[in-house]
């Protein structure tokens, strides 16, 4: 089975915050959507600065791309 690389992990924690923030809003709190707007914003940045700290968090953690 192929590893799971650190782009796709990346990929991965942005849609499970998204859905967990999109559930949080409409079950708990409307506040919750702004989470959903930070992950976007996160997103956004992380692809015109090319830095991002998930990733930074995950290589600490010991994740490495497969190569």
């Amino acid at each position: 089975m192929k590893k799971m690389t650190i782009n796709d992990a990346v990929k991965f924690v942005a849609g499970i915050f998204i859905l967990a923030s999109l559930a949080l809003g409409y079950y708990v709190s409307e506040y919750w959507y702004l989470f959903t707007a930070f992950v976007g914003i996160n997103l956004l940045q992380s692809s015109l600065t090319k830095w991002c700290l998930v990733e930074k968090i995950l290589m600490k953690a010991g994740m490495n791309n497969p190569g």
